[in-house]
């Protein structure tokens, strides 16, 4: 394989891998700009996206497990990948509602602790019921068989790496930018960013903020949905998945900016191309890399690479 096709799969590996942290990152970044609630359970909602999408797609065999020990040991719908990608943002979406409701409301002028607490804990909860029901073993997430080779595109047939890999990339790019605009140039983004700078005005104007916030949060739900959706085939599938990916996301928003939907996507391209080149040089420095990158970002520009002053972290 020529030098230049090395480079460029390895490039499309990192743009892919850092759709992945896109996906939560944003998620993230307008929950804790928005809200200013710190969610340690968003790992868990891309756990719930992942199982959803995984049972929604295809027809799994368990292996251990309550499900499996109660006569279960064949699950899911068999309707395919384009079903999932449709219904699993809905699913989370109303999951998120229901944390925000129930969880998020209660501890939102609470400490940054107590919120971290109660929602590692509750992230942990959900890890346990997901291993206690469908064991502890990884489950096989293939990839559709209509984007599992190498695109029939010129140059790109070149490249090996399978086509879910780019499909992953669009999916991500297109969902972001649909967020941004709804953010940015919408009456319910006005208000979004308005009650973000001063809550106080906004309600003194007969706007209850509730409504939007919540609405807010359960996007952010839904994204991590679908990342778990799009993540899933690329990854093993077991029930530790939500809190492995979970300090990555949560770096991305760090080192992008809280509450920047650009400075997560800037983020999650930085990290995601940073792994993919330590994978393909220095295997077992990967995972440092990312953790130094932040650092280094977060010396120079402790409020992220396009925080603002008063926004930092």
């Amino acid at each position: 394989m020529s030098f230049h096709i090395e480079a460029i799969t390895v490039l499309l590996n990192g743009l892919q891998q850092g759709a992945i942290y896109i996906l939560l990152a944003v998620g993230l970044s307008i929950i804790l700009g928005t809200l200013k609630f710190v969610n340690f359970a968003h790992g868990a909602l891309y756990l719930i996206g992942t199982y959803a999408g995984l049972l929604i797609a295809l027809e799994v065999n368990l292996t251990s497990g309550l499900l499996q020990e109660w006569g279960y040991g064949q699950l899911g719908l068999g309707l395919g990948y384009i079903p999932a990608l449709i219904i699993v943002p809905f699913v989370v979406f109303v999951v998120g509602l229901a944390m925000e409701r129930w969880v998020v409301e209660p501890f939102k002028d609470r400490p940054d602790t107590d919120q971290i607490l109660v929602t590692f804990g509750l992230a942990i909860v959900v890890q346990e019921v997901f291993r206690t029901f469908f064991g502890s073993s990884s489950l096989p997430f293939s990839q559709p068989s209509w984007a599992e080779g190498a695109p029939q595109v010129p140059f790109l047939a070149q490249i090996p790496i399978s086509s879910w890999r780019y499909y992953v990339i669009v999916i991500t790019a297109v969902l972001v930018a649909i967020v941004y605009l709804l953010v940015e140039y919408t009456d319910f983004g006005l208000i979004v960013r308005a009650g973000t700078r001063d809550p106080e005005m906004v309600e003194l104007l007969g706007i209850r903020l509730s409504r939007p916030y919540i609405i807010v949060f359960g996007i952010g739900a839904a994204l991590a949905g679908v990342a778990g959706v799009v993540g899933g085939p690329l990854n093993p599938v077991n029930p530790t998945i939500g809190n492995d990916i979970l300090v990555p996301a949560f770096l991305t928003v760090v080192i992008g900016g809280v509450g920047s939907i650009a400075g997560a996507t800037l983020g999650g391209v930085l990290f995601g191309l940073t792994y993919a080149i330590l994978v393909a040089t220095f295997s077992s420095w990967a995972q440092v890399g990312l953790y130094a990158i932040a650092a280094v970002v977060l010396l120079v520009r402790p409020q992220g690479l396009l925080g603002e002053e008063g926004v930092a972290p």
